[in-house]
């Protein structure tokens, strides 16, 4: 029997992957002392047994102590083995040293994670430069892919979908949702400025003027390209475009910026937020159920 046991924050999401598996939910008790510190308690008998620690780290910053604490205690009480599961997993942007002097801040987050936990359990983690996360993390990793849901919400929910990826690097991707939802595919080329300036360019899109834009996207952070994309949309004469994204991290303004410029905004719950409508739980419980593993690669990501 597993035991489910969510970080603060991520009570419902670990509820659902609980039901869905059929597992035991615990939850820790918390609370902070007046200097400060955290303390952290897990109730209950957890020998001998797989705890799998529920964090979806979209603040990563203020999370990772609870989460080591938890782990900690865990592996001390005799867990059988103790799995982080993250919907969605920060710190892989920082995946080199772009100007001199910079901390690369993925592979010192990896292995902070690795030293803590047996495996890490994640959803289309946001990768560059590493060709896979077992390439920089040293415990053991299982990478799901949403993508067949997003292509079953969009065949289900939008009639005569154009399915639009929001540039080159996501081409294979989207056109995999495309065909899967049975829709065209086009990518814009987008060129970033900076952390919240980008330019795109669009393909004629006249041919498909009768069809409902999709855009898709594996992350929406400042949502600026997203936005960007669907100016362009409009330029055209297309419709305003619906949005289904993977992880809805929408900072700041985001969300209230990109609402103006499109239609439905949908996003998985691997963050929780208001454009939750596409599930995840039920694909981490069967990667728990059935054990799965990525193949095992050589760790540690080239210095530049």
């Amino acid at each position: 029997m597993r035991l489910i046991l969510p970080l603060p924050g991520n009570e419902a999401f670990a509820t659902r992957l609980a039901q869905a598996g059929g597992w035991t939910l615990i939850v820790p008790e918390t609370r902070r002392f007046p200097d400060g510190e955290s303390y952290l308690r897990l109730p209950g008998e957890v020998r001998g047994q797989p705890v799998d620690l529920v964090c979806s780290l979209a603040r990563p910053d203020p999370q990772f102590l609870p989460l080591a604490f938890a782990a900690d205690a865990a592996r001390e009480l005799g867990a059988s083995e103790v799995t982080l599961v993250a919907p969605y997993l920060a710190y892989l942007r920082q995946d080199t040293r772009f100007r001199p002097g910079e901390a690369v801040s993925s592979r010192t987050f990896a292995r902070l994670l690795s030293s803590c936990v047996d495996r890490v359990l994640t959803a289309d983690p946001h990768l560059h430069r590493y060709p896979a996360l077992a390439r920089v993390y040293n415990a053991a990793t299982t990478t799901l892919h949403a993508a067949p849901l997003l292509a079953r919400w969009i065949a289900e929910q939008v009639d005569a979908p154009l399915v639009i990826g929001p540039d080159e690097e996501s081409a294979q991707w989207a056109g995999a949702i495309a065909a899967a939802a049975g829709a065209p595919c086009v990518v814009a080329r987008k060129q970033r400025h900076g952390d919240r300036e980008v330019e795109v360019a669009l393909p004629d899109l006249s041919p498909w003027r009768g069809r409902q834009p999709v855009l898709v996207d594996d992350i929406a952070s400042s949502g600026r390209t997203l936005i960007a994309v669907a100016q362009q949309l409009r330029r055209q004469g297309l419709a305003r475009p619906d949005c289904v994204v993977v992880h809805g991290l929408f900072a700041e303004d985001a969300y209230a910026a990109l609402q103006p410029q499109v239609g439905r905004i949908v996003s998985t719950d691997s963050v929780a937020h208001p454009s939750n409508g596409i599930g995840l739980a039920p694909l981490f419980a069967d990667a728990l159920a059935r054990a799965l593993r990525d193949p095992a690669e050589t760790a540690g990501g080239d210095d530049a």
